[in-house]
């Protein structure tokens, strides 16, 4: 018999890692007409789950996220501190990446899917009558992966039949669909991409969809990581901090895929060719950058800001997993109960892939 209540992380309010209260005595949700009851097998941590928290977000922030990953930050407009752009509600529950099996269905959907092993689509349209650029993220304007179960649309819920892991599985939703939306939005195809952040959950991500689609990958991370990234299919490696006209020479690049900005921005503009494309979705180096406008026009360059995603975008992720084309790695895994501690090694930025959380399992 299933408990009235269940274990998982209330975010309290905008801050630094006080504002993580863990939990025993939350209530269960209910699935509505159209939804699922999830029991969440595992949940991958991602930037959003940082920045929802700091309020990093909110246009009064011009610092990267590691600058206030701990603590927050002294000026946070609550009005404007999320994806989008409308004040949280809290408590919350965070959680972008929700893996686990279906144990009980609303008005509307089939029982036969209890007992699928799913993966919920990160950016939820339903909630929003699938208009176009708008979405709801799981974690941020719903309650997310951070429990021991949740609730997601079962349209926008995935079976998915392969072996890995649930920790593995944990890993793709935020990550992967951020790194494949990325590669949708600028067309990338067998060409050569100059990969930003290359050793995080979406750098890792970005590495090996962009070798999928049969490209040239020089990817930026910490010397140290270096062999880490090549094992992940990168053709070559660079030193995140490296003059990169220098290392690769101006006009050297078809496709730059960025989820760092900061300082270094001017130069990812200087090493595409006439006619190159930039992508982005991250700015964990600090989301103000100077750009001259004349490199812009007079090389014919398109920019790409990419957040929402179109539906093919998540579907395609599940075949590739099916198909056995990608493989996430999994640095470490940490009870529920550590996710100060998970958040903490996160922001050390010492790992190579994704950092999951396991919440307590309940049998029923």
């Amino acid at each position: 018999m299933r408990p009235d209540t269940m274990h998982a992380v209330l975010l309290t309010g905008h801050g630094g890692m006080e504002k993580l209260d863990y939990r025993t005595d939350v209530p269960i949700p209910q699935p509505k007409p159209g939804e699922l009851l999830i029991q969440v097998a595992a949940a991958g941590i991602n930037n959003t789950d940082i920045n929802t928290r700091i309020g990093w977000y909110s246009k009064a922030v011009n610092e990267g996220t590691d600058t206030g990953g701990a603590t927050g930050f002294d000026s946070v407009d609550d009005d404007d501190a999320s994806w989008s752009g409308t004040p949280l509600t809290f408590p919350r529950i965070q959680g972008a990446d929700v893996c686990g099996y279906v144990v009980a269905v609303g008005d509307w959907v089939s029982d036969a899917r209890i007992g699928e092993r799913v993966l919920v689509r990160n950016m939820l349209r339903t909630y929003v009558d699938f208009r176009p650029y708008e979405c709801w993220t799981i974690g941020s304007e719903c309650d997310g992966g951070f429990a021991q179960f949740a609730v997601a649309p079962a349209i926008e819920t995935h079976a998915v039949a392969c072996n890995w892991t649930d920790a593995e599985l944990a890993s793709v939703p935020c990550a992967y669909s951020t790194a494949e939306n990325m590669l949708h939005r600028a067309n990338v195809g067998a060409e050569r991409v100059l990969v930003t952040g290359a050793s995080g959950g979406v750098g890792s991500a970005v590495v090996q969809l962009v070798k999928r689609r049969g490209a040239e990958v020089i990817a930026l991370s910490s010397a140290s990581k270096t062999a880490e990234v090549m094992a992940l299919g990168a053709d070559r490696v660079i030193d995140r901090n490296a003059d990169l006209v220098a290392e690769l020479g101006a006009g050297s690049m078809d496709v730059v895929i960025d989820l760092v900005a900061g300082d270094q921005w001017p130069s990812f503009l200087d090493v595409l060719r006439r006619g190159g494309r930039y992508a982005t979705a991250g700015a964990i180096a600090g989301p103000l950058a100077q750009i001259d406008v004349r490199t812009l026009y007079l090389k014919d360059l398109t920019l790409f800001g990419c957040t929402f995603q179109e539906d093919e975008v998540f579907a395609n992720l599940i075949g590739y997993i099916e198909a056995g084309e990608i493989r996430p790695v999994v640095a470490r895994t940490y009870p529920l109960r550590d996710i100060a501690l998970a958040q903490t090694d996160f922001l050390a930025k010492k790992h190579t892939g994704k950092l999951v959380l396991i919440p307590p399992q309940v049998t029923t």
